[in-house]
């Protein structure tokens, strides 16, 4: 892993305090599932959803896969959405200032990503829908991070678990004086509370 993120997981794993303890009760559903999964010997792959796959699912599949791997777990990590966009810059901004190498490898309206946190580690990021090929088809956890996916995609087939970890979303300050501010504040917080879940899990 980076050296740069590592020691921002370092120091973020020693402020879990600031979780407050109902979403703590939230997220150790999450890692009691996981738990489940680890010690049957299965696949854990999560996919986080949320409605224009654009900002925070894909924050969520990057942090997430970041956590594991802090905590020396090997896990797939994924994100969709009801619809399909593309990933958006500013979420691209935030990870690039956290000390992710982010790189555009085509120049699609839908640009695929690969975001690199360290040697042979990384996400490979576009905009897709829940039924995407590239997806799990069963055996997977789906994590719903904004109230819109949750409310509107009641039944997610193949999941055997599903969760709803939603988070404000940091596109209300678009072009604002405090953008920058509030999409590395959302994209710390999901990094917070993924390493917190991982946290839990043992071996």
């Amino acid at each position: 892993m980076k050296a740069n993120i590592k020691d921002r997981c370092e120091i973020i794993s020693k402020n879990f305090k600031e979780i407050n303890p109902e979403r703590k009760g939230l997220l150790e559903k999450l890692a009691s599932h996981i738990q489940e999964k680890f010690n049957s010997g299965k696949e854990i792959n999560l996919v986080y959803v949320c409605t224009h796959n654009s900002r925070r699912s894909h924050l969520g599949q990057i942090w997430a896969k970041v956590a594991a791997d802090f905590y020396g777990f090997n896990i797939n990590t994924f994100s969709a959405g009801t619809k399909a966009t593309a990933f958006n810059q500013n979420a691209i901004n935030a990870l690039r200032s956290a000390g992710f190498d982010v790189e555009k490898l085509d120049d699609a309206t839908n640009p695929k990503y690969e975001v690199v946190f360290g040697e042979n580690k990384s996400s490979h990021c576009f905009s897709k829908v829940i039924d995407d090929e590239t997806l799990p088809k069963e055996n997977f956890v789906a994590v719903m991070t904004c109230g819109d996916a949750d409310e509107n995609c009641p039944f997610i087939p193949g999941c055997d678990f599903r969760i709803g970890t939603t988070y404000f979303d940091p596109k209300s300050y678009d072009n604002s004086i405090l953008q920058d501010e509030k999409y590395t504040e959302r994209s710390n917080q999901i990094a917070m509370e993924c390493l917190y879940v991982f946290s839990l899990i043992k071996k």
